[in-house]
Formats: structure tokens, sequence, C-alpha cells
């Protein structure tokens, strides 16, 4: 027998089967019953034929039939008459099941023999016998051992499931809560956590209340009740309430929001009672809920749902045991989402969720710091140029630095290398954004020019734009769903002028643009680029309040309404505004390759040739950027006044006489 985690032995069922098993056996071996059964017809034809020498009627129920000796040795009983299983010699019995009336069949079998001699009649002879099996008390109490442990079999099939008494049907309202303690210590600490300086320093006070709570309560202060970490995917929000369940040196809850909807009603709300009762039992503690936007969503947002959604009722028990009455206990809420819009009201409150810890993409410093930490178990070459990388990366979560980084080993196994190179990072790069290379597929030559074309429209247009993107690359190589890509390093502003938004959108029509310059057709290739121009135009007239005609207003999150905060004038309006922006930046992107035309073509005609040209490229061809001559002009300006007449004094000083 196995021990279990206190001890003692733990009984094994399977000896349970095993002696039933055994049981049946047994019975089936021992059971008088082991000749063929035939029927009545039959044995009366047989006894007609004087083959029968007895007839046994058991509790007038049942005949045993018994052949002659004669008849034994006749084929055709021969086949009839099965061999026992321990002796391997014959059973000459025969069973009815069921002969019917005693007295019927009695007179049907002095019937059949009427014509035989007194020496071939068949004698019958009525016995009794008891049959244990044949019990109906014995026929009950089997069965109720047999229903007993199917129910042991499938409440035992049914446990198992993730936390205490997870899957189980009688503890189907348990918490399925994971704890961490002293005994399953969290191998995770804030040094591990690159980034997120901000959001750990907030972290890290609730951690340091629970260890040093009379520094706070001596003056007054209280412990917050709850911290929400939001904050776009792969930012680290649960890495870093990892690092508090290895840095807080008290019991952790972890748990999902979806661990608490079931498709039973009022499960979601006992597991809410279950989890803040083992909580209260071992606080002060730390509870944390990931992705808690599954049971704290708005409630009366969905109107299909009807008045009584589980959800409603699981986020009610969870406002009331957060904040209500008798919830003054040593219990702190930590919980994370990525849509905290969509969250209740009532849930962010103060009192509740009193802080809102906001994990943010990484900017440059942060990137570089967490590309040390995910680059620390890899074999890099040397001098490898982590500041190069962390430019190159801009937008990259922390989950995102780490699959690049991940990704750029695999590459670099893959060509049989020692180390990773830079080289092997910048593929990776590609690999991510771009997708699998398509070395394979099969593009015609017509095809090729005209992605070469289009390519270089982006390129052209981009580069004669002081605000689009800086572009890095052009590539006519197949990657994931497109033929082509011209790839950009953005800047990362915190603000974005119209300006700035009106030269990107030029910049994405540049590629249909240049299809029409060049050939006087469209394509369906400007697909991908002409949902990015409508989004960006929409955002511009309907969000940010960029356009002058429909004015100063914001008709932001309507994507889940049935019905929506503005007239069918207002929409017509918004739509002729749309309209009006792309097509001006369409034309301006036709203006702007039309003047440079025979430079677009020579930038295609090397497309086809290397399918790969970088910004080198592009400053041989067009020569400095319009960004590059604005930032020259800017620095030039930027002079202050007495050092141009310094200058001037100087450069007059050293004129030849």
């Amino acid at each position: 027998m196995k021990k279990n985690k206190g001890g003692k032995p733990k009984f094994n069922y399977v000896w349970i089967y095993a002696i039933l098993a055994v049981v049946f056996l047994v019975m089936t071996f021992l059971n008088p019953s082991g000749g063929k059964q035939v029927t009545v017809d039959r044995v009366l034809s047989m006894v007609e034929n004087g083959d029968v020498k007895k007839i046994s009627v058991i509790n007038r129920s049942r005949a045993e039939i018994y052949l002659t000796d004669k008849a034994k040795k006749a084929e055709e009983y021969k086949k009839d008459i099965p061999e026992n299983a321990f002796s391997g010699s014959s059973s000459y019995t025969y069973f009815l099941s069921d002969i019917g009336d005693y007295e019927y069949f009695n007179n049907q079998v002095n019937e059949a023999q009427k014509d035989l001699s007194a020496s071939q009649k068949v004698i019958i002879n009525p016995e009794v016998k008891e049959n244990f099996w044949d019990n109906p008390l014995v026929s009950i109490v089997l069965y109720i051992v047999i229903f007993g442990l199917i129910w042991m079999f499938i409440m035992r099939r049914m446990g198992g499931g993730a936390g205490p008494g997870g899957g189980q049907i009688f503890s189907i309202g348990k918490s399925k809560a994971q704890l961490f303690d002293k005994d399953t210590k969290v191998n995770v600490t804030f040094k591990d956590v690159a980034g997120l300086e901000g959001a750990k320093e907030e972290v890290m006070e609730i951690v340091d209340f629970l260890k040093n709570p009379k520094k706070y309560s001596e003056l007054g202060g209280k412990i917050p009740k709850g911290a929400l970490l939001v904050g776009p995917p792969g930012t680290g929000k649960t890495l870093l309430a990892k690092a508090v369940a290895g840095e807080a040196d008290v019991p952790f809850f972890s748990l999902s929001g979806s661990d608490f909807v079931e498709m039973f009603v009022g499960v979601g709300a006992s597991r809410v009672r279950d989890l803040f009762k083992q909580a209260k039992e071992k606080a002060p503690c730390i509870i944390f809920i990931d992705e808690i936007d599954a049971i704290g969503r708005a409630r009366g947002k969905n109107a299909m749902q009807g008045g009584n959604d589980e959800r409603e009722n699981t986020l009610n028990q969870l406002l009331t045991e957060m904040d209500g009455f008798g919830t003054d206990t040593g219990v702190i809420m930590l919980a994370a989402t990525n849509r905290v819009d969509i969250l209740d009201s009532a849930l962010l409150r103060a009192g509740r969720f009193d802080r809102q810890i906001y994990a943010d993409m990484p900017d440059l410093n942060e990137r570089k710091e967490i590309f040390n930490v995910h680059l620390k178990p890899i074999k890099v070459e040397k001098n490898l140029d982590v500041d190069f990388l962390a430019r190159q990366t801009p937008g990259f979560s922390g989950a995102d630095i780490a699959n690049m980084c991940n990704e750029a080993a695999l590459i670099a196994a893959r060509s049989d290398k020692k180390q990773v190179e830079k080289q092997d990072f910048l593929d990776a790069v590609d690999r991510i954004v771009g997708g699998l290379e398509k070395k394979n597929k099969i593009i015609t030559p017509d095809e090729k020019r005209a992605v070469a074309v289009h390519e270089a429209g982006h390129a052209t247009v981009s580069w004669l734009c002081e605000f689009a993107n800086p572009l890095v690359k052009v590539t006519i190589v197949p990657r994931g769903r497109s033929l082509g890509a011209a790839w950009y390093l953005p800047d990362e502003r915190q603000i974005t002028r119209t300006e700035q938004m009106l030269d990107e959108m030029c910049a994405t029509l540049g590629g249909r643009a240049a299809e029409k310059v060049v050939f006087d057709k469209i394509s369906t290739g400007a697909l991908s680029d002409l949902e990015k121009v409508t989004k960006q135009a929409m955002a511009m007239v309907s969000i940010y309040g960029l356009n002058e005609k429909v004015g100063n207003v914001s008709y932001y999150n309507m994507d889940n309404s049935f019905s929506k905060p503005f007239s069918e004038k207002q929409a017509s309006v918004m739509d002729e505004e749309i309209k009006k922006l792309t097509d001006q930046q369409y034309k301006r992107a036709i203006k702007i390759l039309k003047e440079n035309k025979d430079k677009l073509l020579l930038l295609a005609d090397q497309l086809l040739e290397k399918e790969v040209i970088f910004k080198e490229d592009l400053e041989k061809i067009f020569g400095q950027s319009a960004a590059d001559k604005a930032a020259e002009n800017k620095t030039k300006d930027s002079v202050k006044p007495e050092e141009k007449k310094e200058e001037e004094k100087t450069e007059s000083e050293t004129e030849p006489k």
C-alpha cells in the first residue's frame, strides 16, 4: 500500500477489484449449470427417440435432462455436450431455464413416450434444491455492492483536480487556489524582474508593510487592501506577482479568474467564500487573481445574459469579501488584467483596489535591462552590443524580448554555430515581426516586379516625408502572409501630432500609389495598408478630435455598444472626413512619386537584384532623408545669437586681406 503525505498507508482500491474478479470466476466454475440450454420441444423430441435416461425437475421450474449411454456416443449430441472446465470430462446434463407449468410439462413428456417400451420410458424426479445465488436477499445485496463500487470508482475518477478539493463532486464549491508558503518556496525575486521600476517600487512597499508593519502602524498608516496590476500583455504583471510570492514571507494564494467560473450555478460565489475563509485562517497573507476580468466585468453591460448572470453573483461575493462587514483582516488582494477598461467601477474603488500599478511597455533603458536578464543563459559572441539590440526593438514587451533571445539561439543552433551572433538576433526580429521566411514560394516575374515597385513606393515616400518613421530596410523576401515589407524603427513618442500621423498615412499609401504611377493599375496587395490607414483616419476623426469639421469630440470605446452616441448626420460627416483624409494622402503620395519616378524605378530595380536593401542604399539614391535634413536645420536654428556672433567674428578675423 502507498503512503500519503501524513505517513499513513493509503488503501489501494485495486485489491477490491481483484477480489471481486476472483469471486466471479469461482462462482462461474462452481455454478452447477454447465450444460447447454435447450427448448421444451427438443426435450420432447429426445424423449420420443428414447435418448433420455432421466429427467430431474428442480424446484418445479428447471429441468435437468440426462442422456442414455447410447445417446452420448451419437454424433447428434457430441457437439452439444461441453467439456468440464476442471476435469476435461463431459457433462451429460441439459438445462432448461423455464419449463412453464410442471403438470403440463409432465403430461407432455408422458404423451411423447407413450409408444416406448417400459425400459425406455423416462421417470420425472421432482427435486428441491436450495441455491444460494437464487436467494432474493443475496441478489439485492450483490446489486448494492456493485452499485457502491461503481459509485466509488466514479468519485475517484472525478477527483484529483487542481487545488484543494479540485474536481470532486462534493467539493466543487471549494477554492482551487494554489498555496505557496515556506514549504513551497518560489525562486523568483525582484532582482529577476528587469525594468518596471515604478511598479516594483509600489509592490515592494506592500511587501515591506507585511515584513515591518510597526513602521507604518505607529504613524497611523494602514496597509493597502489591494493592488491591481494593469498593462498590455507580456509586460511582466504575473512575473511581478511571482516576485511578491518569493519575497513576502507570508502565505500566497494564486489562482486565475476563470477558476471561479463553473457550469453549476452558485459555484463561483462559493469558491470566493472558501478562498477568503482559507486566507483569513492564514492571515496575514496575499491573494493573487490573474486575469481578473474573467469575473470582474462591469455589471449590466451584457444585455444578452439577463439579470441572473453567474459572473455577477461571483463578482458581488468578491466585492463583499474585499470590503464589506467583518473584512478587517490581514488579507491583501493582488490582481492582474490587461482590460482594466471593462472592469466594474465598484471593484476599482479605494478600499478594494487602493492602487492601480501600471506595467507599461519597456523603454530603451528597461529593454536593455531585460536583454541582460535573458542573455545570461545564452552563449553570445564577445562584445555583443546590447544597446543596439535595445534600439532595434521599440514596442517589444518583456515576453517579446525573451522570445527573441530564444529564437536567436535556435537560429544559431540551426546553422551549427558555437555562439549566438548579432545577425542571429536581427534574423530573430525579422522572424517574430514578419513571420517565417518562405524561400520556396512560387512568384511569377510580373508579381515579383509588382511587389518590388510596391515596397519601393513605401520606402520612397517615407524617406521624403519629414515625420514618417525612420526606414531600416526594404525586402521582397516573402515572410508569413506578406510578399514583401518595409521595416521601420518608430520613434518612441509620448504624444503624436497631426502632421506625424498624416506623414505615416502617406507613407503607408505609398505602395498602392507606386503601383498606380508605374503600371497605371492597382492590385489587392495593399489590403493591410488600407486597413491601417482607415483605422488611423477613423482614430483621428472619431477618437483624437484632430478633425476641424467633426470638432473636439471623442467617441472612444464604441465596439460593444448596440447604439452609437452620435446621429446619422454626424456619422455621414465622419465618413466624408475619413474619406477626405485618405484621398488627400493618397494624392500626396502619387505627387511625391511622380516627382521622383526615376529614383523610384532605380530603387525597384535594386530590390529585384538584391532582394534586401538598407538605409545606406537609399542614401546613395535619394541623398539625405527629409527627417535628417529637418534635424540639421533645427540644430542650426538652436544655436544662440551670442554663439553666432562669436562665429562671425572668428570668421572675419581669419579671412585673408
